[in-house]
């Protein structure tokens, strides 16, 4: 089976669904919400770490609180100007042909001033 380069492989390709709102959030509600897109800063496809959120902390004896990790939720989930607009993570149509446009033009521009130069 071949892959496309943009399809990432199992366990990447999975969605994640966005956790329930709880009293006491763990830092894997907080990932969750990452992965799930909620937070609106990447595409709702799980990510595989090497150490899951919250690991340093606790191995330094101060993991996070409850509090902490709601207050990193609510301002994680908060809408970011990207998000209100509409397209984030979403392809814009007109890129392409500005793009090829230009690359088109700075070409006759090239081949017009070598011709004038002879």
């Amino acid at each position: 089976m071949t892959l496309r380069s943009e399809t990432p492989p199992p366990p990447g390709n999975l969605t994640v669904e966005p956790p329930p709102d709880s009293e006491t959030p763990t830092s894997a509600q907080l990932k969750a919400d990452i992965d799930s897109g909620r937070t609106a800063d990447k595409t709702p496809h799980m990510d595989v770490g090497a150490a899951p959120l919250g690991t340093c902390e606790e191995a330094g004896g101060t993991p996070p609180t409850s509090q902490e990790v709601r207050l990193a939720r609510q301002n994680e989930r908060a809408p970011s100007e990207k998000a209100a607009a509409g397209y984030v993570h979403q392809r814009q149509s007109w890129v392409l042909p500005v793009y090829a446009g230009f690359i088109v033009l700075a070409a006759v521009g090239l081949g017009l001033a070598l011709w004038l130069t002879r």
